[in-house]
């Protein structure tokens, strides 16, 4: 059976390109109730977003196996984290702000990452701090990753279960800091505009030359009372992450572990964090982030208590467009061959779409950001079966757009350009 429906509205419409912008579209949504580590929900359980933010929800489990940490008495548990993440990330001009101990990025599976500190340091002076890798990596399990005492399952390095590098190809954004700016895999193009071909990106700190731990890496001299313990097999070159220091250029990547580039997801360019790796495929020093963010700290994500913001801003729950069509998920049934005529339009434009099974039907507007600005149709009662909704679009200026169709269960949006 077909319907019409015809009805004008000003059409504003989300997102670039044919797809929703990374910051949506990147998380690993679990959208079939599946379960990780001791039955616990895995994955991110919720993304919500406004115009400026975006809120993950996660347990901090992944979908795929985890454990056993030797030598590690904790346990894994659900964090019931929900994170903050801007979508208008800015560049600290100021005093660069300290990545903490605890959570300073969640991967795009909704596990958190956390810095190369294990939280210890020699003789408790805060001065000669543990590098958590060298002195941790035994509990390790095989994706690279250990619980906290708090129940916390993270990486402190590379997440090697997350994805499959590829040395032909510019690593997937893997994550994102909490100061909006994302994470990549070790891959990147080699010229930060794209061209070059692809490499392996350096980190710019090295090991330095000493024997004794008597100064700072930015040179201060320490009094007797404040030195490390001499180089030796029990503290080994490297046991200490002050045994490190910053060289300038000697890699690709600055002081914070990125670099401004293009990457596939952001064709004009961002700055991005890269996880540094050798040849071996083991983690080179800062691992993920560097001592400091790059950019601004989006508070309630770290230290005490963090990870557990509660939107006070109007928000959308995301649906992923790849939802629709799913087998796995039967979105494809309930919603399909979304077509919008005629495109190119000069403002009168002709959405069609069809519906396997009955459904309540919204149609929404959306500014370029994400942030719905209409909804002309809205929670529409409709049996199955096929649908022609009329949207006059004259007072609209031209350019390129996005409608979006919502069922309870489905997703769908068209690109569409508007013309004069």
């Amino acid at each position: 059976m077909r319907r019409t429906l015809i009805a004008a509205a000003f059409l504003v419409l989300s997102t670039n390109a044919f797809a929703d912008p990374p910051e949506l579209a990147s998380w690993r949504i679990n959208t079939s109730g599946s379960t990780g580590f001791n039955g616990i929900k895995s994955n991110v359980r919720l993304v919500q977003y406004s115009a400026a933010n975006v809120y993950v929800s996660s347990a901090s489990i992944p979908s795929y196996d985890i454990g056993p940490w030797p030598g590690n008495p904790n346990t894994a548990t659900d964090q019931n984290f929900t994170f903050r993440i801007t979508r208008t990330p800015q560049v600290n001009a100021g005093t660069k702000t300290a990545t903490p101990l605890g959570q300073i990025a969640v991967m795009v599976n909704g596990v958190v990452a956390f810095n190369a500190l294990d939280g210890m340091s020699y003789n408790n002076q805060n001065v000669w701090h543990q590098d958590a890798v060298v002195v941790e990596g035994p509990s390790f399990d095989n994706c690279e990753g250990h619980p906290a005492p708090s129940g916390a399952y993270h990486h402190h390095l590379n997440p090697r279960c997350l994805y499959t590098p590829d040395s032909t190809k510019h690593s997937p954004l893997i994550g994102y800091a909490f100061d909006g700016f994302p994470i990549y895999g070790e891959y990147g193009y080699a010229n930060v505009n794209g061209s070059g071909g692809i490499q392996r990106m350096r980190s710019s700190y090295r090991l330095r030359a000493i024997t004794t731990r008597t100064t700072l890496p930015n040179g201060t001299v320490l009094i007797p009372s404040r030195y490390g313990p001499p180089v030796s097999a029990t503290f080994p070159l490297g046991y200490y992450v002050e045994d490190r220091e910053y060289v300038a250029a000697l890699g690709d990547l600055d002081e914070h572990n990125g670099r401004f580039t293009v990457t596939p997801e952001y064709p004009s360019g961002i700055y991005a964090y890269f996880v540094t790796l050798d040849a071996a495929g083991e983690g080179l020093y800062p691992y993920v982030l560097g001592p400091n963010y790059y950019g601004i700290l989006t508070a309630g994500n770290t230290g005490p208590g963090g990870g557990h913001v509660t939107p006070s801003e109007a928000v959308l729950t995301y649906v992923p467009v790849a939802s629709v069509g799913d087998p796995a998920s039967g979105a494809g049934a309930a919603l399909s061959r979304l077509g919008a005529s005629p495109n190119p339009s000069f403002g009168r434009t002709r959405l069609r779409w069809t519906l396997g099974v009955a459904a309540r039907v919204r149609v929404s507007l959306y500014d370029v950001r994400g942030a719905e600005v209409l909804r002309p149709l809205d929670d529409l009662e409709s049996a199955p079966g096929d649908y022609t909704y009329v949207l006059e679009a004259g007072r609209v200026p031209p350019g390129a757009y996005f409608v979006e169709i919502r069922t309870e269960r489905a997703r769908a949006a068209k690109r569409l350009v508007l013309i004069r």
